[in-house]
């Protein structure tokens, strides 16, 4: 008989959680202005908000830790981040900063100019956001498949290459600094993009001389998709993957709270020394000195044996099975979720889960609400808060999946948690066809305004 499923991994140290009852969630979110993000920690359960810097660092990262070094220039702890970083991506040239949207905003401030034009797949919000900020616009070019949650497409995180070359060839490529390639695509279910896909977007954006870029946040997952679902990779290593998918790349940002397994920092790496020049310039303002960014020395280091970690086969199965295990039992309750599993999340359909909810109501935040009042599990909307406003019309933007995601942490909750989500949200479908009404905005920021806004119920 085969052996049940483990974890690659024992427990060394707890952390307590706290239960509430339902009377005080409904006086905290109320409080909260109906705003997951304005809870204090203490008031959530198990708390799937993000994936972003929750996970739980391994003995030999808290061990690394203590080792950082500190000076202000030059620091041991820079080298090994920038000797990791070529061993696993083979860039020469890297630059730390504080997370991963200051990495873009580096980058950015070299490459994106007003009345760009910006292609991609599905970008995520901060990348929307500081392409905006600079009066840019972006194109999503994903594969139409991304967005029909029930089809099995083993890589709907791909470039739809016809829509970008529809792209390239009717807008002036100067106006087109780069193309951004996020790995895995988070706004689209945490799914990922083939290498076959990579190396032909590659090919497209060299014959037009446009930058390849990737949003490498959860990199490693992305590669562990590749060597599970296309049949020429099963029998490569995950960082055997990794460098050849980077082979296709001139640049990469990356926020390493995700894949890094750290709990701050970021970086961004680049194929040539005329473009880590043109960013350094900006890296120094914003973030500080070339060998510490935003950085202390101690993070480096944690951030220098995650990355190893990361790209182990062993730890990956043991992570996104975990996934599959909390979306697997909602896929057995028919719990309309976005197929097939993510790498780092689950996204629940909300508009097929909230069948009632008119969508100016936020029908994606309303689940996240309910799903509070529930269990006090914290999710996040993935959806039209979160895509803001035309930037010109200022009416909302609806987009094609209005979602519930529940990122889970990395190494941070058992499978016994993962049993409560799901038959939190079991209760919650079983109740669906009561809930009627969501939420209208009483305040509101003019970008990002999903993480402070302020809403009331209808």
């Amino acid at each position: 008989m085969e052996l049940p499923f483990a974890e690659s991994y024992k427990i060394k140290m707890v952390e307590p959680i706290y239960r509430s009852t339902r009377k005080q969630r409904e006086e905290w979110i109320k409080a909260a202005n109906y705003n997951l993000f304005n809870l204090r920690s203490e008031q959530v359960y198990i708390d799937l908000l993000t994936d972003s810097g929750t996970g739980a660092m391994s003995d030999q990262q808290w061990a690394a830790l203590m080792t950082g070094d500190e000076s202000y220039a030059g620091s041991s702890s820079y080298f090994n981040l920038k000797d990791a970083i070529k061993n696993i991506f083979g860039f020469d040239y890297f630059l730390p900063t504080h997370q991963g949207r200051a990495a873009e905003n580096v980058l950015f401030s070299v490459l994106v100019k007003e009345n760009d034009v910006i292609p991609g797949n599905s970008h995520f919000d901060t990348t929307k956001g500081h392409i905006e900020f600079r009066n840019a616009r972006t194109v999503d070019c994903t594969i139409d498949e991304a967005f029909d949650t029930e089809s099995e497409h083993p890589f709907k995180g791909n470039i739809d290459l016809s829509k970008l070359e529809t792209v390239y060839s009717t807008i002036d490529t100067e106006k087109i600094p780069m193309i951004i390639v996020t790995l895995t695509c988070n706004t689209s279910g945490g799914q990922p993009v083939s290498m076959r896909n990579l190396r032909e977007v590659s090919a497209l954006s060299k014959k037009y001389g446009v930058k390849v870029v990737f949003d490498s946040a959860r990199f490693a997952e992305n590669a562990w998709f590749i060597q599970q679902r296309e049949e020429e990779y099963r029998n490569k290593s995950i960082k055997q993957i990794v460098l050849e998918m980077y082979s296709y790349a001139d640049a990469m940002t990356m926020s390493s709270k995700k894949d890094g397994i750290v709990n701050i920092g970021g970086f961004m790496a680049m194929r040539t020394e005329e473009l880590f020049k043109q960013a350094s310039v900006f890296n120094i303002m914003f973030e500080g000195f070339n060998t510490y960014g935003g950085m202390a020395g101690r993070d480096m280091n944690a951030l220098a044996v995650g990355l190893h970690e990361i790209t182990d086969g062993h730890y990956l199965g043991n992570r996104i099975g975990q996934v599959n295990y909390l979306g697997n039992k909602l896929i057995n309750w028919h719990i309309p979720v976005q197929k097939p599993i993510g790498g780092h999340a689950v996204f629940i359909d909300a508009t097929k889960f909230l069948q009632h909810v008119p969508k100016e109501e936020y029908i994606a935040q309303t689940l996240a609400i309910e799903l509070y009042l529930e269990a006090g599990v914290r999710g996040v909307e993935v959806g039209t808060l979160l895509a803001d406003r035309d930037p010109e019309t200022k009416e909302n933007r609806y987009p094609r999946l209005e979602m519930l995601r529940l990122a889970i942490p990395r190494r941070t909750y058992t499978n016994n948690h993962m049993d409560v989500v799901a038959m939190a949200l079991k209760n919650i479908f079983d109740r669906r066809e009561s809930i009627e009404t969501g939420f209208r905005i009483k305040r509101e920021a003019p970008i990002m305004r999903h993480f402070s806004v302020e809403l009331e119920k209808v």
